[in-house]
């Protein structure tokens, strides 16, 4: 089982005139087939403790140890190709390339044959709900939650053991932003991936299995 664990993570932005402790010793658990929302003010870390469980960047106090491994000791590159996808508020598609071309565009990086790539591309664009009238045109074609759901089948062609959502919903409106939700879970349960989620909406933070709440770089409480 490939846990995902922060321990006592602290992370400092130092900048010419301020200094901004952005994490405080945060420690959380995650684990494959669950749903997690953190949810906090602006300002609370919550991006930066994302960031940095994407393997952006590490703690400069603390470990994030995935399948008992710290970052530290890893390679960054090869397990943010190979074990996990991020999803960000705007989407991220690169304009000049149509639906399925962004979402193979990932799975040709890593080598893979381009029939190959088509073949997984049109299953994981299918599986968002998205049929194949869409894959030749290009992200200014497609509505906001459409774009959103291109972005969400192009982090499962990569077949992710962890998909991070750093506030998915926050361009859509409250039926799209529902039904992204709904995706983002369902794929928790059913795929047995681990999906976290950072947000300020309390109806997401509501279906989510844990609520790691945040406040001046901590965790202050873990609910069920």
């Amino acid at each position: 089982m490939e846990n995902l664990i922060a321990t006592n993570v602290e992370y400092i932005y130092k900048t010419k005139r301020h200094t901004v402790h952005a994490l405080r010793g945060i420690s959380a658990y995650f684990e494959p087939g669950k749903f997690y929302a953190i949810v906090g003010k602006s300002g609370c870390g919550k991006t930066t403790f994302l960031s940095l469980l994407a393997g952006l960047d590490v703690p400069m106090e603390g470990y994030i140890t995935f399948n008992g491994k710290s970052t530290y000791d890893i390679d960054l590159d090869e397990y943010r190709m190979n074990h996990v996808a991020l999803i960000y508020q705007n989407y991220n598609l690169l304009p000049l390339l149509t639906v399925v071309e962004n979402v193979m565009y990932p799975l040709l990086l890593k080598g893979v044959k381009e029939s190959e790539a088509y073949k997984v591309s049109a299953e994981k664009i299918n599986s968002v709900g998205i049929g194949e009238d869409y894959f030749k045109r290009f992200p200014a074609m497609l509505s906001g939650g459409e774009q959103q759901r291109v972005t969400i089948a192009r982090a499962l062609a990569s077949n992710p053991d962890i998909i991070l959502a750093d506030e998915p919903t926050g361009n859509l409106d409250t039926e799209n932003g529902k039904r992204i939700i709904s995706i983002l879970r369902e794929l928790a349960t059913m795929n047995y991936i681990c999906v976290i989620v950072v947000t300020h909406d309390p109806s997401i933070a509501e279906k989510a299995d844990i609520i790691i709440k945040m406040a001046d770089g901590k965790a202050v409480n873990e609910a069920c």
